[in-house]
């Protein structure tokens, strides 16, 4: 059993291993990485491939993890290969980020990775996954709900700025690299060419604990599965590389979308065209959601389909305000021409418009510029040249010509308080609630607060966005008017 010619072709295949690529291989002292290591070893008196290993001692399992960081030093050492072994405590990190054992693991073991690559100019890092693992990850990806990048499985290249298990705060070279040479050979396959070449290996008895979701599978499901289907494994790789290679396609179509629609993009919120996005393709609107979910959480590993699909369904058929919850403190809201992805415990308001905080009361400057929440302001400058029929025929709702008179020398900008009236333009300078404006402009109830409401001399003179109050009107016998416009960035 030689499997050196096999995975040869498969790193050719996806172009895994240029001539005289600088590597770092993770290896534990376990079968798969062993193999790896040696087969990687012997490909480098052809290739020019210049090899490092890479150990983690998680700092549990005792006396076993220590002699497994002896047997890889040792190990190295006998292939004449630098090494960097360190030392870890895995409960602690654990604990310290609220994250089951397993997957404190993962994350603590590729930052290892990435720290030992970028310290020593490696542009790649080689891992021992195999086909078996293969199997268990989409596995493990459909029972929870995976969309189609999860049901992927591993890739046999990633770029490790996109791996999602990297810690967000761990800096990552864009050329940095995960590849996983084996993941087309089995298991078997693999403990045939150790036992073939006579090389020694390390058994981590965690391996076997059933409390691990991937030991489960390992141990339990898939071999129930197989008394089903003893095919179950290749199905499930076979599912992988169908999904592989449509899923590229729906990234195609999505990053085209992506780019049309949207609109505004803040750290903690993305807007998009609503009108645009209702009119795209279902995979589409939801691979834009997903895609938009894992831009604002980028240590998010999988989105569940339920959450995607009542996202969906509100965003196609909510009213204006409608709002849907999503995983990490996320929520998406219907705005009135876009949809908004962002924080829940921010701001959540369509980018659109322009709003306040709850409260605020700013002077306005006469004339000045002022800025406002996400990237609006309000310019205010004295009109020397107007135009009366041009501004009865203003359609803009976020511009306004008033009598400067009428607002004088100290207007400001703020929000509602209880009780407040208005007299919009058309009533004939009847007064109502402006609660009951609101109501009738179909304001959604969670909005108000933070609209901006223009005021001068104790009289809301312009409700922004809504209506121009009758009082502030530009009238023929008006001798001079100030120019008012609400812009994004």
């Amino acid at each position: 059993m030689d499997l050196l010619p096999a995975v040869e072709r498969y790193s050719e295949t996806y172009q895994l291993l240029e001539p005289e690529t600088k590597l770092v291989v993770g290896v534990s002292g376990g079968p798969d990485s062993v193999a790896l290591l040696h087969i990687l070893w012997r490909l480098s008196k052809t290739r020019g491939l210049m090899l490092h290993v890479a150990h983690l001692h998680h700092g549990i399992r005792g006396a076993d993890a220590d002699a497994d960081a002896d047997f890889v030093a040792a190990l190295a050492e006998r292939l004449d290969m630098r090494y960097t072994i360190e030392h870890t405590n895995l409960p602690a990190i654990a604990e310290r980020n609220k994250l089951a054992l397993e997957e404190a693991a993962r994350r603590a073991r590729y930052a290892f990775l990435c720290r030992v690559a970028q310290q020593i100019g490696a542009t790649h890092i080689a891992v021992g996954h195999n086909a078996d693992d293969q199997a268990e990850t989409v596995l493990m990806h459909l029972l929870r709900g995976a969309g189609p990048a999860g049901l992927r499985g591993m890739l046999p290249a990633t770029p490790l700025r996109n791996y999602r298990m990297i810690d967000v705060s761990t800096q990552v070279a864009a050329e940095l690299k995960l590849i996983r040479p084996l993941l087309s050979t089995s298991r078997a396959d693999i403990e045939a060419y150790n036992a073939a070449q006579q090389l020694e290996t390390r058994f981590d008895r965690s391996n076997l604990d059933t409390t691990f979701f991937r030991n489960r599978l390992r141990h339990e499901v898939l071999p129930y599965l197989a008394q089903i289907n003893p095919g179950i494994a290749q199905r499930l790789r076979s599912l992988a590389e169908v999904i592989r290679a449509d899923y590229e396609l729906l990234r195609e179509f999505t990053r085209v979308a992506w780019d049309t629609l949207l609109v505004q993009a803040h750290p903690d919120a993305l807007a998009f065209n609503l009108d645009a996005w209702r009119q795209q393709p279902l995979a589409v609107r939801r691979a834009i959601v997903r895609r938009a979910v894992y831009k604002l959480c980028r240590s998010l590993r999988d989105v569940s389909f339920e959450h995607v699909e009542e996202a969906v369904r509100i965003a196609q058929d909510g009213d204006t305000g409608a709002q849907a919850t999503l995983p990490h403190g996320l929520r998406l809201t219907v705005g009135y021409t876009t949809l908004t992805i962002g924080d829940e415990n921010a701001l959540n308001l369509p980018v659109e418009s322009p709003w306040l905080a709850a409260r605020d009361e700013i002077a306005l400057p006469v004339p000045g510029v002022l800025d406002l929440y996400a990237g609006w302001r309000v310019h205010v400058r004295h009109a020397t040249h107007w135009n009366l029929p041009a501004i009865t025929d203003n359609v803009n709702p976020f511009v306004a010509w008033m009598d400067a008179d009428i607002l004088g020398h100290n207007p400001v900008l703020r929000t509602r308080r209880r009780g407040d009236r208005f007299r919009p333009q058309g009533l004939a300078g009847k007064e109502v609630r402006l609660s009951d404006l609101f109501i009738n402009t179909k304001v959604p109830q969670q909005w108000r607060d933070f609209v901006p409401l223009v005021e001068a001399n104790g009289e809301i003179l312009w409700v922004v966005g809504q209506r121009l109050s009758e009082t502030a009107l530009v009238r023929p016998e008006t001798k001079s008017v100030v120019y008012l416009r609400f812009y994004g960035s």
